[in-house]
């Protein structure tokens, strides 16, 4: 599939400012002499510039609290911590469109054990983004020319390359700090509570992404939805803050020796998502994120092709077969678990 398919898919008024400029003194004259707003296409590379430093080697740390019940009935679930070490590489860099994969590297240093992890996409000026709509499905939203003119897609995907979320927002470079904050969007349940809990069916959430001098931080404020019962009903509010700090404290080199030999295997997966997505206005997975039935197969057939067992090729016809199976447009078909839920509502 040609990689261009994959990465299409894949205030004041000036009369106000003008006038407060003329009646408040000038604090500082220095700065105000020498400060100059940054031009679109300065502004587009201090951008390009906070999305390439989130590459690197780093020692990560994901802390998850509830924080607000908004359920009578409701309990707050414990704080959820972990952590580890995790290489993150630039894959795909054509200027407007970068994708960033992230692997994970846990266990002794001795035994390292290497996870692929996640992936984050970001299109500059994107026509659409691929969303989560509930119900383990996604949908590709467009995006007015207003609203995309100077901003980012962030579309992330989970181990297994399916996708997961997808928001549109504009990084900001003030006080010396790169962060990009989109609006709210949709998610599917996360792995810490997918195999834990059946309670609700989708997290509203706001990501914000910040540039550190020790690397970067994902902040997250969630708010937890029921579905199914008309409309969405509040369960309770998380704060999440996943911390990426730079490490040399591992080797990376298993991780990278990892995605080398199966690359081109995870580009054909790539490839296969790209175009269910682009075939198809909306679907759904009939699986639940991230469960054995499809995310392990797949890392499985990707050891095969690491060990010499498997082409990536002839690994990629066993994977999409698997893929295949899970896959429809038919929402009625998705497991009642996933469509809604009775439970604190009865």
């Amino acid at each position: 599939m040609p990689s261009q398919m994959i990465k299409t898919l894949v205030g004041a008024s000036a009369c106000a400012l003008a006038t407060a400029c003329a009646t408040a003194p000038v604090q500082d004259p220095v700065a105000a002499q020498t400060y100059q707003p940054a031009t679109p296409a300065a502004h587009f590379e201090q951008d390009r510039a906070a999305i390439l430093a989130m590459a690197g080697d780093y020692h990560v740390r994901f802390q998850f609290q509830e924080t607000v019940p908004l359920l009578a009935g409701y309990e707050l679930a414990d704080e959820k911590l972990s952590g580890g070490y995790e290489v993150v590489r630039v894959i795909e860099d054509d200027g407007e469109f970068i994708s960033l994969q992230h692997i994970l590297v846990v266990g002794p240093a001795d035994a390292p054990v290497v996870v692929k992890h996640w992936r984050q996409d970001w299109m500059y000026e994107p026509s659409h983004v691929l969303v989560f709509i509930g119900g383990n499905a996604w949908e590709t939203r467009e995006i007015p020319a207003a609203l995309s003119q100077g901003s980012w897609s962030q579309t992330v995907y989970q181990v297994d390359d399916a996708p997961r979320y997808g928001a549109v927002g504009q990084w900001s470079h003030e006080d010396g700090i790169s962060q990009w904050t989109p609006p709210a969007e949709w998610r599917p349940l996360p792995r810490r509570d997918m195999t834990t809990r059946d309670d609700y069916h989708t997290v509203d959430a706001i990501n914000q992404h910040t540039i550190t001098p020790f690397g970067w931080v994902h902040e997250q404020n969630n708010t937890k939805l029921i579905l199914g019962h008309g409309d969405p009903i509040a369960l309770v509010r998380e704060v999440g803050v996943n911390t990426y700090a730079h490490s040399d404290e591992f080797d990376p080199t298993p991780a990278l020796e990892y995605w080398d030999a199966t690359s081109d295997y995870w580009a054909l997966i790539r490839a296969e998502w790209a175009r269910i997505a682009a075939e198809n206005e909306s679907f759904a997975i009939t699986v639940p994120g991230e469960t054995d039935e499809l995310y392990g197969p797949l890392l499985t057939i990707a050891e095969d092709v690491v060990s010499g067992a498997m082409t990536a090729e002839d690994g990629f016809e066993e994977a999409r077969s698997i893929m295949a199976e899970y896959v429809t447009s038919d929402f009625g078909a998705l497991p009642t678990r996933l469509r809604e839920t009775d439970t604190l509502l009865d």
